[in-house]
């Protein structure tokens, strides 16, 4: 970057002008801390032609704050975001995917856990909108990863009123809230794309959405076996920090170089899926010594045995109650290929689990309509 501007080349505008708007944004508190693009009528309805549907229609809602995001109030975010118009179907399928979800119609995005969403997308629309999927995929660099996500955000504080330090009550929260949406790698995955799963064909677009509280990378550059890897990946799922209630979830993260270790070694997604769920285990000890050995009767958090409030977990009915599983399906890991084919380093994303679990912990839609 040049540290003078080309004025021959530069747009001929007001920069004062353009400032000033951008003030009255913030103090409208329409951002998320970071400067937004001014929206006209004439460039919202850009985005409004791209989808098949009324400005009028409801995307979701949050009962409980009798208030809800329609079609154009998702446009006016995405545009304000920095999304191009092309993106915008992204968006709408994205806020489709939230609406199915359980966690933010309750409340989950005012709680001091301080969770994000999160976004998968995968199919042709990758390419054609140039969504990141090799390197850098939780870092900056590219427009529509970026805009996408923001415009969920600003969703989040523009339609619903999630302000921190008012509505969004976050301890500590997360870089995810300023945006969090990736593509998975699907050319250099050994394995079929994680929209497949769902009963979609491979050319279809497809956004798949998660309520997530961290992303934990595995670094992991010294080993081709794939069960070392797979039991790195099961202890970082297994960890006692992420256990708020009796079980958790998680999306592995695969680089093409990990995925290959297991994809040479002849091992399947469902082999890696079966593997952590069988060693995503803590002793009834370890628990213990954390305060974690029992959940609590009102909120089914995990607390200690010696809690007024607590009742015995799961566990403690089966044959070796000493023996504690952290996940409740096989399904609760989900696992996609992303990121550069330079290093052995993944990532556990870490899914909000409630009580009770879900068999699938995540939610989808077509892009360009809803399947």
């Amino acid at each position: 970057m040049s540290t003078t501007l080309d004025v021959t080349t530069a747009p001929d505008v007001d920069a004062d002008r353009v400032r000033e708007v951008l003030e009255y944004y913030w103090a409208k508190e329409w951002t998320d801390g970071l400067p937004v693009v001014p929206v006209t009528e004439s460039y919202l309805e850009r985005f409004l032609e791209t989808v098949p549907h009324d400005g009028a229609d409801v995307l979701f809602t949050i009962p409980h704050l009798n208030r809800s995001l329609t079609v154009r109030l998702a446009a006016i975010n995405a545009a304000m975001a920095g999304c191009l118009p092309e993106y915008f179907p992204v968006v709408v399928a994205a806020w489709e995917a939230i609406a199915q979800e359980p966690h933010p119609a309750r409340g989950i995005w005012q709680s001091t856990t301080g969770t994000a969403p999160f976004l998968v997308v995968n199919g042709p629309i990758r390419e054609e909108i140039g969504l990141n999927s090799q390197g850098n995929i939780f870092g900056s660099g590219f427009r529509a990863n970026a805009t996408i996500g923001r415009a969920i955000r600003l969703g989040c504080i523009n339609a619903f009123g999630l302000q921190p330090h008012r509505l969004d009550q976050a301890t500590q929260g997360t870089p995810a809230k300023y945006s969090a949406c990736i593509a998975e790698n699907e050319e250099q995955s050994p394995w079929a794309p994680l929209h497949t799963e769902y009963g979609f064909d491979a050319t279809d677009s497809v956004v798949t959405a998660y309520v997530i509280r961290s992303v934990v990378h595995i670094e992991a550059r010294h080993t081709s076996e794939p069960e070392q890897l797979a039991l790195d990946l099961a202890d970082t799922v297994r960890r006692t920090g992420a256990l708020i209630h009796e079980y958790t979830s998680a999306l592995l993260v695969l680089t093409p170089e990990h995925a290959a270790v297991f994809a040479t070694a002849g091992w399947s997604k469902d082999d890696l899926r079966q593997f952590v769920f069988t060693h995503a285990t803590r002793t009834r000890d370890e628990l213990s010594a954390v305060g974690k050995d029992a959940l609590s009767r009102k909120s089914r958090w995990r607390l200690s045995s010696q809690h007024p409030d607590s009742m015995p977990d799961t566990a403690s009915a089966t044959d070796d109650p000493t023996l504690v599983r952290v996940l409740s399906h096989p399904t609760s890991i989900q696992i996609m290929v992303a990121g550069a084919d330079n290093a052995g380093v993944s990532a556990v994303v870490e899914v909000f689990t409630l009580n009770p679990p879900r068999e699938n912990p995540y939610s989808y839609s077509k892009i360009g309509g809803r399947s």
